[in-house]
């Protein structure tokens, strides 16, 4: 049987072979676990063979790359399927087009808070490109959440050395409660702003009614 982590770490040694590209490349491949990838990049730092802002430079760049894979699966792949089949599965073209104005409003978001929270982190771009999110919105969001993600996982491998692998086990218990607390803000602050629009239009319908009497 294959030890998964095993081969990966033997492929990310390869990478390393690249240098910077190398980490670029790795950070490409969605489903090549960052966790590991990114730990063991800061202890090559830790090891004197790379720098810090380099590392952080590429797999920044490369855990931007990598999600638009499956962006662009989601919105040529899964997009036509959904809208030539969607009926089948009792889902109708105003529920797309619900889903459209949601991410049109609220994407960036979506593709910001969904990289903190482990097991989802990958899969987030698919709905984004379902959703025909703007590229260019979906990149920018997801470069501003993959950077200090990023720089966070490189320096403590850098810092535990020798112990870089705990990073990620360590790291994912506390992005998981930052990712919930974000997406729980962000449902207060909709919820906010719809009890404030409410009140407002009451307001004007009340002085509007008034004005008539």
């Amino acid at each position: 049987m294959i030890d998964i982590e095993a081969f990966i770490l033997s492929m990310a040694e390869a990478f390393k072979s690249l240098s910077y590209f190398g980490i670029f490349l790795a950070l490409c491949i969605e489903f090549v676990p960052a966790e590991i990838v990114l730990p063991l990049a800061g202890y090559w730092v830790y090891q004197g063979d790379m720098s810090l802002l380099g590392v952080v430079a590429a797999g920044s760049v490369g855990g931007v790359v990598g999600p638009l894979t499956l962006y662009w699966l989601g919105r040529y792949g899964g997009r036509p399927f959904l809208e030539r089949y969607g009926k089948y599965f009792f889902l109708k073209p105003e529920a797309l087009e619900k889903s459209d104005r949601f991410f049109e409003k609220h994407g960036g978001f979506v593709a910001f808070s969904g990289r903190f929270i482990p097991g989802i982190r990958t899969l987030i771009s698919i709905p984004c490109g379902l959703a025909k999110m703007n590229v260019w919105v979906f990149c920018i969001y997801t470069f501003l959440a993959i950077t200090p993600i990023t720089f966070v996982y490189v320096y403590l491998g850098f810092y535990l050395g020798e112990n870089w692998s705990a990073v990620g086990s360590l790291l994912d218990r506390y992005l998981l409660p930052i990712g919930i607390g974000i997406v729980v803000l962000f449902v207060l602050y909709l919820f906010l702003k719809n009890r404030r629009s409410k009140m407002k239009a009451q307001s004007v319908s009340s002085f509007l009614n008034k004005n008539k009497d």
